[in-house]
């Protein structure tokens, strides 16, 4: 496999399919907003090659280069699509041997963010079959995965972007994001929480409505100070949480989640949906994974 690695770089995966023109599009608009480079990357996956028979590996290593220089135009039209969309914009090209998911997860470490899009099956088997590159990708990923399967919308209102709160750590680094985001697009944020009862059983349903109103503020606290130019909006809605973040989302210009995990409240369940989400959801989603080591 290819060692190929640019750090600090928005990274997205491509192949010949139309939806990862609509990913590769997303990833060359953020890295120009955000003034980083971007890494095209596009897999050559041989299954079994690696740890199969020698046989296998003798094959590969004579029709790998075939195989490598039918890919090549696709990768090259990958690149000057990018580069014609934002011609200043600093843009890398790998042909990468190996699976999809092993090589974008190894290009994770030390990027700002991979971009991933539907395929010609459909983002829903994409993301949920033993082939998926999503599912495995958002569990492992070390840093922001972002699933584009929709556009952002075309509106007149002001930009927004919509994050899911849940009272956990894991929720703050999306916070965080979804604020950084925010600013780059002179949008606004939305905190959004869904919950569902039983919610806080020692406490009336009423009381638990009340209690769980602190949960957005308190998520948001500080971020404001951060990023002054930001306008902030707390958002409680009783459902399941893929349907209230997916409802919330229906105009944003992008929907932000953690990766996994539970709140700080048994009925504020969010990173576990985060998948749900990302075949659900209206908008691009990106999903944060909780920092390292905590």
């Amino acid at each position: 496999m290819s060692t190929l690695h640019v750090r600090g770089a928005v990274v997205v995966g491509v192949d010949a399919t139309p939806g990862a023109r609509l990913a590769l599009a997303w990833a060359a608009d953020e890295a120009a907003l955000r003034r980083l480079p971007l890494h095209v990357v596009l897999a050559v996956d041989v299954p079994g090659l690696e740890g199969g028979s020698a046989e296998l590996s003798s094959l590969w290593t004579s029709w790998g280069p075939a195989i490598r220089a039918a890919y090549a135009p696709v990768l090259e039209d990958a690149r000057g699509f990018a580069v014609g969309r934002h011609p200043g914009l600093t843009v890398v090209g790998e042909l990468a041997d190996g699976s999809p998911v092993d090589v974008l997860r190894a290009r994770a470490a030390g990027s700002a963010m991979v971009v991933i899009g539907s395929r010609h099956r459909g983002i829903v088997r994409d993301l949920f079959s033993r082939e998926s590159v999503g599912k495995p990708l958002v569990t492992h990923a070390p840093c922001p995965v972002v699933a584009v399967r929709e556009p952002e919308p075309v509106t007149h209102a002001p930009p927004h972007v919509v994050v899911g709160v849940d009272g956990s750590a894991v929720s703050t680094e999306a916070v965080r994001f979804a604020f950084e985001e925010a600013a780059f697009r002179e949008a606004r944020v939305i905190a959004v929480s869904a919950w569902q009862p039983p919610y806080l059983r020692d406490l009336a349903l009423e009381d638990a409505e009340d209690e769980v109103r602190r949960v957005p503020a308190e998520s948001t606290a500080g971020w404001r100070d951060k990023y002054p130019q930001v306008e902030v909006q707390h958002t409680v809605v009783r459902g399941h949480p893929v349907r209230v973040l997916s409802d919330a989302a229906r105009w944003a210009v992008v929907l932000v989640v953690g990766s996994r995990g539970l709140g700080g409240f048994s009925g504020l369940l969010l990173g576990s949906v985060s998948q749900g989400l990302m075949h659900h959801a209206p908008c691009p989603v990106v999903v944060v994974p909780h920092s390292a080591g905590d």
